[in-house]
């Protein structure tokens, strides 16, 4: 019988049991090893629990830092041994099943964090610490002074013992004495230091005001001051220190010694370092990340100074598919691939490449004359994808979609700057991809209103912005009102009223348009059960309402329960309602799409076969559809509305009105505007129309009273 899988914890303790081990070697404390990982536990818990949260927070990741540190995990060692135990194991034992790019990340920004943690609490210490010396120093100065023998021994014992490099020098910057801690820290002698001045330690690192506080402090100007400061050690490499100096006065409180307490942070410094690049440079392709070209792009668009930009954004085109087929694993040789081309490709100072994320990649030009620049930036890039690459003995052929944006500095935001590429791009993408598009202002601002109303439209339904607005369907043989097309509009608070056209494709790509399309449904049986009930026995039957269906509507499997739910609990037959399905949504159409069609049609519900004559369908698939009735596109009657009419256009309509008529389907036709277009389609046979000639969709009302007329007249 196979053991259960580990468990979140068991695999949280696996990673405290491997940390402990690490760790406990180099950890001054009474404990035992089971004891001290008992008492790691709570912290791997904590890191666990930060790496899977939604936001990062790095308050709490250095809070783990400073629990190391008040834990006397304070030995040279401790942090790196920390550190490599959870870049190797924590994403391994405690991510789970998430994106594993995304946890990297993360966890280099904790560890990042729980290092800034730990020096902070490290260095509070140190400064206690050295406080304490500081005084002990103060002290003996005075007993010294004194000549008190038993003080100059506890003196020299702290200043010995101490696990820091202490160093006395006089006024004049002379090195009076050092402890074996500063000798063991620069490598020297205390011989190698006789002659030795401070001021023989400047450094090419040194900040600006170093050596402005120590005159101060010589001068007696000030009592102390801290910094960060470098040394050169006699092998040639650099010793990175905290540096605290102190002025030491005489009995009568004249400027006499200067104290220097140095602290060896250069280990500390180095892995701030490999953080840090760890933080700003994708791990995958070496390339800089989204945040190290987030942080360049705003400093050098803030910075203005009257010079330009370019950027190219590059997505590859079909990139799933190799993953898909091939592995994820190819499809990571081919992004280091990808990845080294294009770093071939801006070598020229102000340009670089940095890797956004997935299959995205980004070039940045800057300086003068860019509109030319990134032009040939783009071109070396769409040349460099043009030789195929060899993955796994395949060569696969590389194609992307590039957008481009040119302008001055100063302008616009790194954000929108981004945006407007990220939008470039994809309508690079979607006029067939392997091009390059510029940006484009307009286009611009009609994708990001289009962005806008996606995200608008769930609470646009929730908040009833949604309305409707009825057109009539008149009988060309009599005149009279029979129905009406339903046509929702959305009144938008920042935009007006939309059109359909505006929103339902994007309701039909987000999957909005089924519980909207179920909305319109409601409404529009409840208004057909109100006009029935107003008009009574004075009309020849319920005016039938007709319902827009989209494809997406008719491929979800809720379409016939829905309908029969919402007839039945309005009362309604299902002969006063008619779904138009558009002719392109069911061309090729097999049995289990047309199923509910066929379904709602043996019920009594009418379909309407919308924009017949766009498509590309055979018409002896009409006999095989569930419709009832054919809407005839406007297209083919324009040329009515004129005298005489197109002879070709009164051929097709005849043509198509004689077959519908012998299938025993009805014609209804849109887009009537004049009074010579109706009875010339009332001639060749049409059975009932609409357009602005009867009358502009409107609210209910305005239908009731064209029927109410029509039943009295």
């Amino acid at each position: 019988m196979s053991a259960e899988p580990d468990g979140p914890e068991d695999r949280l303790r696996r990673l405290t049991t491997i940390w402990s081990r690490a760790l406990y070697p180099v950890t001054s404390t009474s404990l035992t090893r089971a004891e001290f990982e008992a008492q790691l536990l709570p912290l791997g818990r904590r890191l666990s629990e930060l790496l899977r949260a939604r936001s990062f927070d790095a308050d709490a990741a250095k809070a783990v830092g400073v629990a190391l540190v008040e834990a006397h995990c304070t030995d040279p060692e401790a942090l790196s041994r920390t550190l490599d135990c959870v870049d190797a194991y924590l994403v391994l034992y405690c991510g789970g099943d998430g994106p594993q790019d995304e946890l990297r990340m993360r966890s280099s920004r904790l560890q990042h964090a729980m290092a800034a943690g730990y020096a902070h609490a490290l260095r509070r210490r140190t400064l206690a610490e050295q406080e304490a010396i500081a005084q002990a120093a103060l002290r003996a100065q005075g007993v010294v002074a004194q000549a008190l023998h038993a003080s100059e021994a506890r003196f020299r014992a702290v200043f010995e013992g101490a696990a820091i490099g202490i160093g006395i020098a006089d006024l004049d910057g002379h090195i009076l004495q050092v402890n074996e801690a500063l000798l063991r820290m620069f490598g020297l002698t205390q011989q190698s230091l006789r002659g030795r001045r401070v001021q023989d330690w400047t450094h090419p690192d040194d900040a600006p005001q170093t050596w402005r506080l120590y005159d101060e402090l010589v001068r007696g100007d000030r009592e102390h001051y801290h910094l960060e400061k470098a040394f050169n050690r006699p092998d040639g490499t650099v010793l990175w220190t905290n540096l605290t100096v102190s002025l030491l006065r005489d009995a009568d409180g004249r400027p006499q010694y200067q104290l220097a307490l140095m602290e060896d942070t250069t280990e500390r410094r180095l892995l701030n370092l490999r953080l840090r690049y760890e933080a700003t440079h994708d791990a995958l392709t070496g390339l800089p990340n989204r945040t190290l070209f987030f942080e360049r792009l705003e400093k050098f668009l803030a910075a203005g100074n009257g010079q330009r930009f370019g950027l190219c954004y590059l997505d590859l085109d079909g990139f799933k598919t190799i993953n898909d087929s091939l592995g994820h694993a190819a499809g990571d040789r081919l992004l280091v691939e990808v990845a080294d081309r294009l770093q071939s490709c801006a070598t020229a100072p102000g340009e670089m490449v940095a890797r956004l994320g997935g299959d995205e990649f980004v070039a940045l030009t800057t300086g003068p004359g860019t509109d030319r620049t990134v032009d040939e930036l783009a071109e070396r890039i769409m040349n460099a994808l043009v030789t195929p690459i060899s993955i796994d003995g395949r060569d696969l052929l590389v194609r992307g979609s590039l957008g481009i944006v040119e302008g001055p500095a100063g302008e616009r935001t790194a954000a929108e700057v981004l945006r407007s590429a990220d939008i470039t791009m994809y309508r690079a993408k979607s006029a067939g991809g392997n091009r390059c598009e510029l940006a484009d202002p307009e286009a611009d601002a009609r994708a990001i209103t289009r962005h806008g109303l996606t995200n608008a439209l769930p609470t646009a339904l929730e908040r009833g912005e949604f309305f409707i607005e009825y057109q009539p369907l008149v009988h060309l043989g009599d005149g009279s009102v029979r129905g009406a097309e339903a046509l929702v509009r959305w009144l938008h608070p920042q935009h007006g009223v939309l059109g359909p056209d505006r929103f339902i494709p994007l309701a039909e790509h987000t999957g909005l348009i089924v519980p909207l399309g179920r909305w319109v449904l409601e409404e529009s049986i409840r208004q057909a059960r109100a006009w029935r009930e107003r008009h009574g026995g004075r009309h020849a039957g319920p005016l039938r309402i007709n319902v827009n269906l989209s494809p997406c509507q008719l491929s979800h499997p809720g379409l016939v329960q829905d309908t029969v739910d919402i007839l039945e609990r309005a009362g309604v037959t299902p002969d006063a309602l008619c779904l138009e399905v558009t002719e392109s949504a069911l061309i090729g159409a097999d049995d289990d799409l047309l199923k509910p069609l066929r379904r709602l049609a043996e019920m009594g519900v009418d379909i309407a076969l919308d924009d017949f004559g766009t498509g590309y369908s055979n018409l002896a698939n009409l006999r095989r559809l569930p419709v009832s009735v054919l809407k005839l596109d406007r297209s083919f009657t324009q040329g009515m509305q004129q005298f005489p009419a197109d002879p070709v256009d009164l051929k097709i309509v005849e043509g198509i009105v004689t077959l519908a008529h012998s299938l025993d389907l009805a014609v209804t036709v849109e887009g009537v505007e004049t009074g010579a277009q109706a009875e010339q389609l009332r001639v060749l046979g049409c059975d009932t129309a609409q357009g602005w000639y009867y009358a502009r969709p409107g609210p209910p009302e305005r239908l009731h009273d064209l029927a109410l007329a029509d039943a009295q007249g």
